[in-house]
C-alpha cells in the first residue's frame, strides 16, 4: 500500500490526473508488483469550475483503468491550491518483491525513463518551455513503470527503486546504502529528457534540486570533470521518473530485450562496485 500527491505541475488538468495517478502508482511497480485498486486523495477551491475537477479526476482514472484496475472511492477536502494523487493497493508474491538493497557488485544498473522533468516543468512555470520538450516530459511522466516491473520479474531481478523526488543521485543513495555496495554511474550514458540540458545550462532548476544536492552531495565522489550546472542536473527532482534497477552481469541482455519487445525504453547507466556511496564517472 502506497500514497502520493501533490500540487499541479502542468497547466492541462487531464494531464495533471494522469500523471498525478502514474506517480502514485510508480511505488507498487517499483516493488514488482501489479495495481488492484486505488482511492483519490483530492484538495480542490471552492471557486474551481466543476469541468476541472471532473477532468483531473477523470485523468487519474483513465490511468488507473488502463491496467485493469479501479478508482474504489476517495475522498476530498477543499483548499486554496488544488492537490491530487492517489492511496494505492496491490500484490506481490513475498519472495519476488523488488527491494532497495537487492543490488550486488558486479549487477548492471538501467534506467527506465530519462531524466528532467524538474528542469523542464520549472521552465514552463518560468514561461520559457518549448512545446515540444513539454510534449516529451508529459508523455514520459505518464507513462506508468508496469513494464519495467515486469521484465525485473521476468529475468529475476530483485533490486530496484523508482526515480522521483530526491533525483537520481538521491535514490541512488539510498538503494547502495541499502544494499551495502557503491553505485557508479556514467554521466554521458544519462539519457535525458528533450531541452532538459539546455534547461539546465541556463540555470532553470526546482528548489528541490538545490536541496537534494545540499543533502546528497556529500556522498558522491566525481571522477570526471562536470560543469556546476552539470552536477545541478544529477539533484534534479523528478516527478514519475522511471525505476533504476540492478541486474545481474549474465540477465542485462534479456532485460532489455524484454523491454525492447514491449516498447520499453532501457539504458545502461552504470554498474554496482564493492564500497559505498556514488561515484559519477
Amino acid at each position: 500500500m502506497t500514497t502520493d500527491f501533490f500540487t499541479p505541475i502542468v497547466d492541462t488538468p487531464y494531464e495533471y490526473g494522469a500523471i498525478a495517478a502514474a506517480n502514485a502508482m510508480s511505488d507498487v511497480y517499483a516493488m514488482g508488483g501489479e495495481v488492484l485498486f486505488a482511492l483519490n486523495i483530492a484538495a480542490f477551491p471552492p471557486d474551481l469550475p466543476a469541468d476541472l475537477l471532473a477532468d483531473i479526476l477523470r485523468g487519474g482514472a483513465d490511468v488507473v483503468r488502463s491496467v485493469g484496475a479501479a478508482i474504489a472511492g476517495g475522498h476530498t477536502i477543499q483548499d486554496k491550491e488544488p492537490k491530487y494523487g492517489l492511496a494505492v493497493t496491490g500484490m506481490v508474491h513475498p519472495q519476488h518483491i523488488l527491494i532497495k538493497g537487492g543490488a550486488r557488485p558486479g549487477d548492471g544498473l538501467v534506467l527506465t525513463k530519462p531524466l528532467g522533468t524538474g528542469t523542464i516543468t520549472t521552465a514552463l512555470k518560468r514561461g520559457v518551455v518549448a512545446q515540444a520538450h513539454l510534449d516529451a516530459a508529459v508523455a514520459s511522466m505518464t507513462r506508468l513503470n508496469r513494464v519495467a516491473a515486469q521484465a525485473a520479474q521476468a529475468t529475476g531481478v530483485r533490486g530496484a527503486t523508482d526515480i522521483t523526488g530526491f533525483g537520481l543521485i538521491g535514490h541512488g543513495c539510498e538503494m547502495a546504502q541499502a544494499s551495502g555496495a557503491r553505485f557508479r554511474f556514467r554521466f554521458d550514458a544519462l539519457p535525458w529528457l528533450p531541452g532538459a540540458l539546455d534547461y539546465a545550462q541556463a540555470w532553470v532548476f526546482p528548489g528541490g534540486a538545490h536541496n537534494n544536492q545540499a543533502f546528497y552531495d556529500c556522498l558522491v565522489t566525481y571522477s570526471r570533470a562536470l560543469a556546476d550546472w552539470q552536477r545541478l542536473l544529477l539533484h534534479d527532482p523528478q516527478t514519475s521518473g522511471g525505476l533504476l534497477v540492478a541486474v545481474p552481469e549474465g540477465r542485462i541482455d534479456a532485460f532489455l530485450a524484454f523491454c525492447r519487445d514491449r516498447d520499453q525504453s532501457g539504458w545502461l547507466i552504470g554498474e554496482v562496485l564493492e564500497g559505498a556511496g556514488i561515484e559519477i564517472a
